[in-house]
């Protein structure tokens, strides 16, 4: 199998480096990688890079991620998130390979309290959002043969996130504030690095599995207990806390301003992928202790 993936040095690329690694014959560019071109800031390049190495599978694991930024960057957001999308894709169906792309809960309102089906209606609520189902409707429109993967609330040791930001506000501060009612599931990179690498596998012996799935740990959580879990993850290993478990308040949405609304239920339904893959999802606590372990050297 000959693979060719963009976006390696993002947090779920970097991970899937390793993954799709035994797979077969891998391909793995990032936007400014020479020679061969990755840059979806430039759509119609990467048609030539589909060309030349002529992959089996490709997998898209770059995007316009900054939430807010993409307010500002309508445009741009558009080009990485959906122009260059549709472009893999018909590419892909011209080629007659697989696209593997990677979407998001935010194409969903977040209204209610239910997880979220794969034939749930959509309804962003930001640009972000937008583009990234714009860019699922032109690869399912292309009629190639595809995997698009929806997940949510995603970390990897590399790079910054949201436990490291709360580990070092918790060793400073007296008194935190976090977010309580936007509910989720933490989903580390290399968990869908690996369900990637699984149902790639699976494919190539049941191609009739191609479509849209929810990929996210198991459970669910609040940014606020999240916060908790890690700080005392991290009080009872020794480390450096300052701010006492009292001193954590949870508060709204509304508390915090940002230019992109945000979902409030970011729940999503994973049913599909485990019986079509043949699959279960760890806890997400499962995962956040694995990062933390990493993190923090314990």
């Amino acid at each position: 199998m000959k693979i060719l993936l963009l976006g390696k040095n993002g947090q779920v690329g970097w991970e899937l480096q390793r993954s799709l690694a035994v797979l077969g014959e891998l391909t793995a560019l990032d936007f400014d990688s020479t020679g061969l071109s990755a840059d979806f800031s430039r759509p119609e390049s990467l048609a030539a890079t589909v060309q030349a190495v002529r992959p089996d599978v490709i997998v898209n694991a770059a995007a316009h991620t900054a939430v807010d930024k993409a307010e500002s960057e309508p445009e741009l957001a558009r080009t990485l998130n959906a122009t260059a999308p549709a472009v893999l894709a018909r590419e892909a169906a011209a080629l007659g390979a697989w696209l593997v792309h990677y979407s998001t809960d935010y194409v969903f309102d977040g209204s209610g309290a239910a997880p979220r089906t794969e034939d749930a209606p959509t309804g962003p609520l930001s640009v972000y959002g937008r583009t990234k189902l714009e860019g699922e409707e032109a690869i399912r429109a292309s009629g190639c043969r595809h995997l698009i993967l929806r997940t949510s609330w995603v970390y990897a040791a590399r790079g910054g996130n949201f436990a490291k930001t709360m580990l070092r506000l918790a060793a400073e501060r007296d008194r935190l504030t976090v977010i309580d009612d936007q509910i989720g599931a933490p989903t580390g990179a290399d968990l869908l690095a690996d369900i990637t690498a699984h149902a790639l596998r699976t494919l190539q012996q049941r191609p009739e599995l191609a479509g849209t799935y929810h990929a996210v740990a198991s459970g669910e959580t609040s940014w606020y207990g999240y916060a908790r879990f890690v700080i005392e993850w991290a009080r009872a290993h020794g480390q450096a806390i300052k701010v006492e478990a009292l001193a954590i308040e949870p508060v709204q949405t509304t508390a915090f301003p940002t230019p992109a609304q945000r979902p409030l239920n970011s729940r999503l339904d994973t049913r599909k992928v485990q019986a079509a893959f043949g699959l279960r999802q760890p806890a997400w606590q499962h995962g956040v202790e694995r990062l933390l372990a990493e993190i923090c050297g314990a």
